[in-house]
C-alpha cells in the first residue's frame, strides 16, 4: 500500500510529492525544493522515517517543479525520469529561474523518457503514466487505479487548471487531456495536484468553473 505525504517548497508554493510503500518503495515527485532549509527538510524527513528514495519523477519541467532535481539526484544517485515530449521544457527551465530572480542549477545527468501506458513499479503497487499535455507539451500524470489516486501535476486543480499562457500550453490541449484522460477515471479519484489542496475527480466534474462544457456535454 503506497502513502503519498506532501511538502509546499520554494515562493511558488509548488507540492512535492514523496509516494512511498515503507518497504522497498519511494519516490520523488517533482521535486521543488529550492532553498537549503528545504533541502535540509526533506532530508531530514527520509531519515526520520528510514526511508531512501529510489525513483526521481517528474510530472513536468516548469522551474518551479525541478528546482530540486540536480540535488535528490545526487544526494541519493537517481536517475531523473520525466515524460519523452518535455525535452525543450526541463532545457528552458534555468532560463526562466533567471527570469523569476531565482536561478539555479539543473539536473545534467542521463534521463529515462516515459510515454503514455508505461509502468512505474512500486514494490507490489504500480505507477501508470498517462500522456496529458495542454499545460506543457510533455506533461505526463501518475495514477495508481487500485488505489485510486493521481499525481496530476499542473493539469488539474481544485476549481481551477493548469495555465495554458506560457510557452508550451495551450488551453484545447489542456482541455482535451482532462476530459479524455481523467475525467474517464472514477469519481472518487483522489487528484494530488502540483500546487493547493487535493481534490477528487468527482467533485471537479461537478464544480470545477473552467470545465462546465464537460458537465454539459
Amino acid at each position: 500500500m503506497l502513502t503519498v505525504k506532501r511538502f509546499i517548497f520554494n515562493p511558488i508554493q509548488e507540492n512535492t510529492y514523496v509516494v512511498y510503500n515503507g518497504k522497498d518503495a519511494c519516490a520523488v515527485v517533482d521535486p521543488g525544493c529550492y532553498f537549503p532549509e528545504e533541502k535540509q527538510s526533506l532530508s531530514h524527513w527520509f531519515k526520520e522515517h528510514h526511508l531512501h528514495p529510489n525513483l526521481l519523477l517528474n510530472t513536468h519541467c516548469h522551474l518551479d517543479h525541478v528546482f530540486g532535481n540536480k540535488w535528490v539526484a545526487e544526494h541519493y544517485n537517481l536517475i531523473l525520469q520525466m515524460g519523452e515530449k518535455e525535452l525543450w521544457t526541463f532545457k528552458f527551465a534555468p532560463e526562466s529561474g533567471v527570469r523569476w530572480g531565482m536561478p539555479f542549477e539543473n539536473y545534467s545527468g542521463e534521463i529515462i523518457f516515459l510515454k503514455e501506458g508505461d509502468k512505474i513499479l512500486m514494490g507490489e503497487d504500480i505507477l501508470e503514466v498517462f500522456f496529458t499535455p495542454g499545460h506543457s507539451v510533455g506533461h505526463i500524470v501518475f495514477y495508481d487505479s487500485k488505489q485510486g489516486f493521481l499525481i496530476g501535476g499542473d493539469v488539474l486543480f481544485r476549481l481551477g487548471i493548469g495555465r495554458t499562457d506560457i510557452p508550451g500550453g495551450d488551453t484545447e490541449v489542456l482541455f482535451n487531456s482532462i476530459r479524455n484522460k481523467l475525467f474517464t477515471l472514477p469519481n472518487d479519484v483522489i487528484v494530488y495536484p502540483g500546487h493547493g489542496e487535493p481534490t477528487t475527480i468527482g467533485y471537479e466534474k461537478e464544480n470545477n468553473p473552467f470545465l462546465s462544457p464537460t458537465r454539459n456535454a
